[in-house]
């Protein structure tokens, strides 16, 4: 099978658009670089805009068979004062809550509906190196074994934050600079709380719990470049700051015993200025990586696949050439896209940053104590994390 699309990075946003430019009658073939999807500390959240996707596509009913966690809320312990801060149960829809689904599992669902459609490939093991460009446009790209791939009318690049269109220059980046990092670590419950984010903070410290069912999800805050100096540390010692930061859990010491366990996440804030030229199209994580405040990282990247696909699938089945419409991608999810972003930014800046400096924490900051004052108020961060800004459905499902 030729293909008209080549996908570069079989993700959230890469899969979901090649299951979508598929069911619109399009050949497509996906590139992922790794021999499986089974990759620890991904993002495991389906947000309900991205259930909505599935349910224009007949799939959401298959999707909620498969084992998954419902979170609801977000609960934040701070200054000594427990408080709701996001309320997702109102939201207008279908499914009122983010499942958790490990992302591997996802992947081999949205895998499977694709290659229902017959006009869908996807190559594991099969890295990237290059693109091939003839006369100033993308033609298809190039494998780090040295083959190549041609795309009859166009390369998606939708390969992560270390996206091939950012370490080859291929695009411009404006980077808006993060001043965390997080280490992602598992504990096992044993409690029976279930159904929300929980979030400690204490002066110098954030933890971020996410039901997982049998365990917790573990995010350990910590200042932009500090890991090296935390982890040498030791276990012993990030074990006991863990523990002041969240006395509920208890003593971890026989849950959290090398430094192997934890898992770095370098937080990068930043987006392509140009999401496209001639035969190219970037978008998720390698049109904006996102910070991971929220899980909504997954949620922007899936939006911009159905964007892409409203937009470029059916031109594409008819055989028409999409290069002049690909500006129009970005053009339809940018602003949505810098919005979350600046938002983020505030977040990190004004919120996350002056806790890690350790300074003593007297009381929540202002916009925390609104929320608690007016509980209506909880919806809006609950609906701008469920559904985003700017909410994208199948147009021709």
């Amino acid at each position: 099978m030729a293909a008209d699309v080549v996908i570069v990075g079989g993700g959230p946003a890469g899969l979901m658009a090649g299951l979508l430019f598929a069911r619109a009658g399009v050949n497509v073939e996906v590139l992922e670089k790794h021999n499986d999807f089974l990759h620890d500390f991904r993002g495991d959240t389906v947000h309900p805009s991205t259930m909505a996707v599935l349910d224009d596509l007949g799939l959401l009913e298959p999707f909620l068979e498969r084992p998954h966690q419902r979170l609801s809320r977000a609960e934040l312990r701070i200054a000594d004062r427990e408080m709701v801060v996001g309320d997702l149960s109102k939201t207008k829809s279908r499914t009122p809550f983010v499942a958790m689904m490990p992302q591997w599992d996802f992947l081999d669902f949205l895998r499977g509906a694709a290659e229902r459609t017959g006009n869908f490939a996807l190559r594991m093991d099969a890295p990237v190196g290059g693109m091939t460009e003839d006369d100033g446009r993308i033609t298809g790209v190039r494998l780090i074994d040295g083959s190549e791939v041609p795309a009859g009318a166009l390369v998606l690049a939708a390969d992560g934050r270390r996206s091939i269109v950012r370490r080859q220059d291929l695009l411009p980046v404006k980077d808006l600079g993060s001043p965390i990092d997080v280490l992602w670590f598992e504990l096992p419950k044993r409690s029976r709380e279930q159904g929300a984010l929980r979030i400690a903070v204490t002066s110098g410290s954030i933890l971020v719990r996410v039901d997982r069912g049998t365990y917790w999800q573990c995010a350990f805050v910590i200042p932009k470049g500090d890991a090296g100096r935390l982890l040498g540390l030791g276990v012993a010692a990030l074990r006991e700051r863990i523990e002041a930061v969240e006395p509920r859990l208890g003593s971890i010491a026989h849950d959290l015993h090398s430094l192997d366990q934890l898992h770095l996440l370098e937080v990068s804030l930043d987006r392509l200025t140009r999401w496209h030229r001639p035969g190219l199209l970037a978008i998720g994580d390698a049109a904006h990586a996102m910070s991971p405040m929220g899980g909504i990282g997954i949620n922007l990247a899936i939006q911009d696949a159905v964007a892409a696909a409203n937009l470029l699938a059916p031109r594409l089945a008819a055989g028409q050439q999409v290069d002049h419409l690909l500006k129009h991608v970005q053009r339809r999810r940018y602003a949505s896209t810098a919005i979350i972003q600046s938002v983020q930014k505030l977040a990190q800046d004004w919120v996350l940053a002056p806790v890690l400096r350790d300074r003593p924490l007297r009381r929540p900051p202002l916009p925390l104590l609104a929320l608690e004052a007016v509980p209506v108020l909880r919806r809006f961060p609950g609906r701008a994390i469920a559904l985003g800004i700017r909410q994208e459905r199948v147009a021709f499902a």
